[in-house]
């Protein structure tokens, strides 16, 4: 076959496998038949037009030689940054592609991570949610996690690094000393949310991984936020709602789990909790299976706890009459702050912030954002 100007020189594989992943509309599918038509990579950029696209049967525009170029040079500039940042390039037909993820026809051709986690590992868990999480949601996920960090060997917690649950997540992943790996909808040149930085930077240095689909280049839009789920369902072997209102990208992420044959899971909770509605409605529709521990995700996917350790007794605190008094005051008031509690209970700051660090030393309470307290689910 007389070939194209494109590939006279010698050109970097990292390259090739670069500007193929970015060629319109690719995706694991349509890239594992040009593989199987093709042969490789470079035989996209070394045919000339006419003969690619009597071989592939894809768009003229495709096989333009100009467009290809256009690849190869952008993908010489993402080469350089990739080697520059020690990020990782996964790409489909070749090693290293991540064993989940490549049972689904529509994950994407090339995958970047930046971070040692092993994508294979022998548990891997989906914790999403909504970003406005409730003290319900966040205590749920704190224990969850830690459970599981307690049963399973080679786990690793994925999640999308947004506010609310999906940050929890990874938070918890770290507290819990287990890999985390959260996946976002850009290039690995940014972060965001720019709030969430430094938990992305403990997540690189903690032995996890930030992952994508796309390049430097690429321009954030808000398609990208949706489309990465799916990415987040695939790298899965069970996806856990713990928050969500009927729709947002928790849902998408349980549904697309559910087309891709993964176990979904739901936290159930009151019918009249609007981030609530949505668990309750995958539960209702037989999407989602009930989650109320551990163990019944454990249970669920027939995996083997590791035997427990014999460990000192955790010793669970019975409140004082002060302390249950306070309890059901943030209870009745989940928007007041420790001085709202003051006025409200009449108690002397110096003593009430004194009961308050007893109380959440004790696992009685728990701080979450604006200065505010919640009553542990434990209680």
């Amino acid at each position: 076959m007389q070939t194209d100007i494109i590939t006279q020189q010698n050109i970097d594989p990292l390259v090739v496998r670069i500007a193929f992943s970015k060629i319109k509309g690719i995706n694991l599918s349509t890239a594992t038949r040009l593989l199987g038509l093709l042969g490789s990579p470079e035989q996209f950029f070394s045919l000339q037009p006419g003969t690619l696209a009597a071989a592939t049967g894809i768009d003229q525009r495709l096989c333009d030689t100009s467009y290809r170029k256009s690849l190869l040079e952008a993908a010489e500039k993402e080469a350089l940054f990739i080697k520059t940042k020690s990020i990782r390039a996964a790409f489909v037909g070749y090693e290293g592609y991540p064993r989940r993820l490549s049972e689904c026809d529509d994950a994407p051709a090339a995958l970047y991570a930046i971070g040692p986690c092993n994508l294979d590992c022998l548990h891997s868990v989906a914790v999403v949610g909504t970003r406005h999480a409730t003290p319900y949601g966040l205590d749920f996920v704190k224990h969850l996690v830690g459970d599981l960090a307690e049963s399973l060997d080679s786990l690793v917690i994925i999640s999308g690094l947004a506010y609310g649950i999906d940050v929890a997540a990874h938070r918890a992943a770290l507290d819990a000393d287990v890999p985390t790996v959260a996946v976002v909808a850009h290039g690995l040149n940014t972060i965001y949310p720019a709030d969430h930085r430094d938990t992305a930077a403990r997540i690189v240095s903690r032995g996890g991984a930030i992952v994508t689909e796309y390049t430097s280049d690429a321009a954030i839009h808000r398609s990208n936020f949706l489309s990465r789920n799916r990415i987040v369902a695939g790298l899965a072997d069970a996806v856990i709602v713990v928050e969500s209102d009927r729709r947002g990208g928790a849902m998408s992420t349980a549904r697309i789990a559910s087309a891709y044959g993964r176990d979904v899971m739901a936290v159930p909770g009151r019918t009249t909790d609007t981030y609530s509605r949505g668990c309750n409605a995958l539960i209702a529709e037989n999407t989602a299976s009930i989650i109320r521990s551990a163990d019944d995700l454990i249970e669920a996917m027939g995996w083997t706890a590791r035997p427990k350790a014999a460990t000192q007794t955790t010793m669970i605190f019975e409140m004082t009459p002060e302390q249950r008094t306070i309890a059901d005051y943030i209870t009745a008031h989940p928007d007041h702050t420790v001085n709202d509690i003051c006025i409200g209970l009449s108690i002397p700051f110096s003593h009430l912030s004194a009961l308050l660090f007893e109380m959440e030393m004790n696992d009685m309470i728990m701080t979450i954002p604006g200065g505010r307290y919640a009553v542990t689910a434990a209680r």
